[in-house]
């Protein structure tokens, strides 16, 4: 970490890295975390950096083809990348702290943490700013805060805790932090305060909005419910409180999207059940997964490069349910295109028509959060906070499945229950960077070719590798470890 927090001391704001181009309408003077401003603008160039590093949940890295969400879906099991050169040691868990993409996670979620920082220091100096501004403002950048460490704890375990810019090399040096600290001390204390503010439930340029705080928050519940923390009951309690108050929204503010399809739609970005997406457009920052999941050189594209960096498994693929309608043709997969048959399923959640036709730039978003994931974060955790589903959790369940043309679920105990949530998980938010965490927080996978659950340590995935302790984490960067001596590595790397 000892690169990025030298990068932080001659922190500069560039206001073009932001999510959304619309932001701002001026580009104020260089700032620093010296600097004395007090324009709106320059408050709003200190808001608009931390937004810089959300694409870490997918942006180019590892070479050739490569995507940081590659990384997560090769570790799966239920994907491969034919481009990528290292994606058979995810495959094969060999694995170790100087592979791809590892770093790329671990520099722009610090990165992102760093300008957060700052940004809570500098905001409240702005006498510009009314209370109220000064609440929506600190409440986006604790939001995002939160997010950026609850993506390190997920894949690293304990990482270091930085809450205050650094202003002296003296202080680079930062041991690791335990896991249920970072939680107790800096993520949830971060979204429970941005939860007081009067954020609008959504925010039509992909800011943080009320929406996304709630769907976090949820998250953050409900995998501090499970492994490696097991806070249990409670945490299920507080996770089902904050999802239940979007749920109840699913048929105003967040709709589900009659078609599939619409997902793909340009001018559905930011609307119906996207509730947090990173932002892409045509002129400032492109979809760099557009051309990841097409085939490799298939010919089908305006793209030089047709990667084939990212295709799901046919176990997986083979392993919905009979008539799912998410298999069929060009819903989430395709096999062919004008008439060329492709000779497997290409993930098709990102297939810009008129990127792939015309002009190369796609302009979809990436969904961090929509509708049908809070949905089922509802149902698996009020199922476990009551003991057995309720109502409204069978409802929302049946919901998602009638959308897939799957008949609705009959009166299921309380375990049987959990598995069919978890099962919609796997389908319906495949290949969006959640499979993964899922495994991870309940130690358990879902046997493609059993159709079963094993427990995580000891699964042998398609590819004949088998689960270990060691996979519950991926390894510090050796770059880090290298820089900076009091961090140790995880174990087995």
């Amino acid at each position: 970490m000892k690169r990025y927090i030298k990068y932080l001391l001659s922190f500069v704001i560039v206001t073009g890295a932001v999510s959304c181009n619309e932001f701002l309408e001026e580009n104020p003077n260089t700032l620093t975390t010296q600097a004395n401003v007090t324009s709106i603008e320059a408050a709003r160039a200190f808001l608009a950096s931390i937004y810089g590093n959300v694409n870490l949940v997918a942006v180019g890295s590892g070479g050739w083809g490569g995507n940081t969400l590659s990384l997560l879906e090769f570790m799966s099991g239920k994907a491969d990348g034919v481009a990528q050169t290292e994606a058979f040691r995810f495959n094969q868990l060999t694995h170790d702290s100087q592979a791809f993409y590892i770093d790329t996670y671990w520099q722009s979620a610090y990165q992102g943490i760093l300008r957060c920082n700052v940004a809570l220091k500098q905001i409240p100096g702005f006498s510009v700013l009314n209370e109220t501004q000064k609440a929506e403002f600190l409440a986006e950048v604790r939001a995002l805060r939160a997010f950026y460490y609850f993506y390190l704890v997920r894949m690293f375990g304990d990482v270091p805790m930085v809450t205050e810019p650094i202003t002296s090399l003296n202080d680079v040096n930062t041991p690791r932090t335990p896991v249920k600290q970072i939680y107790d001390q800096v993520i949830i204390p971060d979204l429970l305060e941005a939860e007081k503010a009067p954020l609008p439930w959504r925010r039509p340029n992909g800011e943080v909005s009320r929406g996304f705080v709630k769907a976090l928050l949820a998250d953050v519940y409900l995998t501090y419910a499970g492994f490696p923390v097991n806070a249990g009951q409670s945490a299920y309690v507080e996770s089902a409180k904050r999802s239940k108050e979007l749920v109840d929204l699913r048929t105003s503010t967040f709709p589900l999207f009659k078609e599939y399809r619409e997902m793909i739609l340009p001018s559905n970005k930011n609307t119906g059940e996207f509730i947090f997406q990173v932002q892409f457009d045509k002129v400032n920052r492109n979809n760099p997964l557009t051309p990841v999941v097409l085939p490799t050189f298939a010919g089908i594209s305006r793209y030089a490069n047709e990667f084939g960096g990212l295709v799901p498994r046919v176990e997986f693929i083979r392993s919905f349910e009979p008539n799912d309608k998410r298999v069929a043709e060009k819903q989430y997969f395709f096999t062919e295109y004008n008439g060329k048959q492709l000779g497997g399923h290409y993930i098709y959640k990102w297939f810009d028509k008129v990127a792939v036709d015309s002009d190369t730039r796609s302009e979809l978003n990436f969904s961090i959060y929509r509708m049908p994931d809070v949905m089922l974060m509802y149902a698996e955790a009020s199922n476990r906070a009551e003991g057995s589903p309720n109502q409204l959790a069978k409802d929302v369940v049946n919901e998602i499945r009638a959308r897939a043309t799957l008949a609705p679920i009959g009166n299921l105990n309380s375990e049987a229950f959990e598995r069919e949530v978890w099962n919609q998980r796997y389908f319906e938010l495949s290949f969006e960077g959640k499979i993964w965490f899922d495994m991870v927080r309940t130690r358990k996978v879902r046997n493609d070719i059993t159709k079963q659950y094993d427990d995580f340590i000891g699964h042998r995935n398609v590819f004949g590798a088998t689960f270990q302790e060691r996979n519950l984490l991926f390894p510090i960067p050796l770059r880090e470890i290298q820089t900076n001596p009091i961090l140790t590595q995880n174990t087995g790397f």
